[in-house]
């Protein structure tokens, strides 16, 4: 049961400086961990192709967002509904994946307590197995995103495929999770 990850050289995302894809623009098919190396501030993107997780402090740091083929005109909107501070500020790409899914979740950090593998998208996870939080996680195949609350919504948490001991592993100041989707491409 082998993983199958495909990096392609075509992804691609555009940032430009101001709001609705105005002012200068740095273009990037790889990680960045500092956008203001190329422009003083990012304030709207654009994703050509693949998919990416964008963040609002540098080196990956701080809230995350999940970006795929399509327009983002105004980080504020996103700033509103996500908790963001007033732009982008790094990105990371997501390796294509083509394959199954599975990680394995656990009610307590160290792979400790009740151990649950998930195959597929659950939007509520207390709902489908009396989880309210999730303490650490081993993805085997796949990338993951986890949602602080039910049905997608909430703070975003990108899981690629390795061991994740305590909830802050995967950069979130709680264990609260409450849905979790695959990414496929």
């Amino acid at each position: 049961m082998g993983i199958n990850i495909v990096v392609s050289f075509d992804l691609q995302i555009i940032f430009y400086e101001d709001r609705n894809f105005q002012g200068r623009s740095y273009e990037t098919s790889s990680d960045c961990p500092e956008l203001t190396s190329y422009l003083s501030r990012c304030n709207s993107c654009r994703v050509e192709s693949g998919c990416f997780m964008v963040y609002d402090r540098s080196n990956f740091q701080g809230n995350q967002y999940f970006a795929r083929r399509g327009e983002y005109g105004e980080f504020s909107d996103y700033q509103r509904w996500m908790g963001f501070n007033d732009c982008v500020r790094s990105c990371r790409m997501i390796p294509q994946h083509q394959g199954s899914h599975r990680m394995r979740i656990f009610e307590r950090s160290e792979f400790g307590g009740q151990m649950t593998e998930l195959t597929d998208d659950c939007p509520n996870l207390h709902e489908r197995f009396h989880y309210n939080d999730i303490y650490s996680c081993n993805v085997m195949e796949g990338s993951w995103l986890l949602y602080e609350h039910p049905n997608y919504r909430g703070r975003q948490y990108l899981l690629t495929p390795g061991e994740y001991r305590r909830y802050n592993d995967w950069g979130s100041m709680s264990a609260r999770v409450g849905s979790v989707r695959r990414i496929a491409m």
